[in-house]
């Protein structure tokens, strides 16, 4: 397993990514968006979610495939980004065919970042305009970090961010995942500057300084965070042929990537969920055996995305919590 060219989940052939901020809203949105039509399914482990149009990407629920996935913040308010995603995708012709009608279907996902310092007090909600914003964006290339849903997205200790990152399999397939980190747990061991995730780390991707010598075994972390004030959102993908089933044990299998990078995780305060999408691109050589690799790929590249989320979250005004790259050496 080797990372792909970009190091982020647009490595999948036919994804793109789009991120949309207001810096003085300290939020943001971000859009994952396919040059076609792809299959998806979810999988929800957080005991304070916060979704949309998720019901339908159960296995045996009718629509095959969703136009986009979107990953916000803003709470409730952030539901709307979906708005401004389906109205572009309208304009551009995209959508589920009824009858003469198009309907885009753009299932959706938000974390809290109501409280995290950003001036809350519009007059009309910024979201879905910020949703639109993205999906002018998307492109293969993107920033992670203190970027799109990431913008203004917090951890027990330090500031989170968006993350992402891919994985080519040795039988060509590739994963990718993409994260909006906003946990109640931390990314980091202690007061130390090591990742919970460094046994996944590939070629120094958030600093390369791998676990420390010892571990707070007997430590009992606190909700640091109110009730719905945390949530992990991820999606996971791959160009691999799965259908909405096998994507769904994707999405279940890449919840341990989660818990092996956020300490604690999936807990009754974390809004915790991930998406799984598929391409259909490289058909399965393997019916049983490649799914049992692509599944473990999702969870080791999640956790992977999740550390350089935190890695790459940089500094603003009126920030309430101290970034990564500012810990002492």
């Amino acid at each position: 397993m080797r990372p792909g060219a970009r190091n982020l989940i647009t490595d999948v052939a036919g994804l793109r990514v789009g991120n949309a901020s207001d810096a003085a809203l300290q939020s943001g949105v971000t859009v994952l968006v396919g040059d076609a039509p792809f299959a998806a399914s979810v999988h929800v482990m957080g005991g304070a979610p916060g979704t949309r149009e998720t019901d339908l990407l159960a296995p045996d629920k009718l629509v095959p495939a969703v136009d986009a996935l979107v990953l916000s913040g803003g709470s409730a308010f952030g539901l709307a980004a979906c708005d401004g995603v389906m109205a572009a995708l309208h304009a551009a012709g995209r959508g589920f065919a009824v009858g003469a009608a198009r309907v885009p279907i753009v299932p959706g996902a938000i974390v809290f970042d109501l409280l995290n310092g950003g001036d809350k007090a519009w007059a009309r909600n910024p979201y879905p305009a910020l949703g639109e914003a993205a999906f002018a964006a998307a492109t293969a290339r993107f920033e992670i970090g203190s970027h799109g849903a990431g913008t203004g997205a917090l951890t027990g200790n330090l500031k989170g961010g968006l993350g992402s990152a891919s994985a080519v399999l040795e039988g060509g397939a590739t994963v990718g995942a993409l994260v909006v980190v906003n946990a109640l747990g931390q990314a980091t061991v202690g007061e130390t500057r090591h990742f919970w995730a460094a046994p996944w780390e590939l070629e120094g991707e958030f600093g390369g300084l791998g676990l420390p010598a010892a571990f707070p075994a007997a430590h009992e972390p606190a909700p640091m965070k109110r009730m719905g004030e945390a949530t992990t959102i991820a999606i996971v993908a791959t160009d691999a042929a799965l259908d909405k089933a096998q994507l769904q044990r994707m999405a279940v299998a890449a919840h341990d990537g989660m818990a092996r990078a956020l300490v604690p995780s999936h807990t009754p305060l974390d809004g915790d969920l991930v998406f799984a999408a598929s391409t259909g691109a490289r058909p399965l050589a393997d019916p049983l055996a490649d799914p049992f690799l692509l599944g473990h790929a999702a969870a080791a590249t999640l956790a992977r995305a999740i550390a350089r989320a935190v890695y790459a979250a940089r500094p603003c005004a009126g920030d309430r919590q101290p970034c990564w790259s500012g810990l002492a050496h």
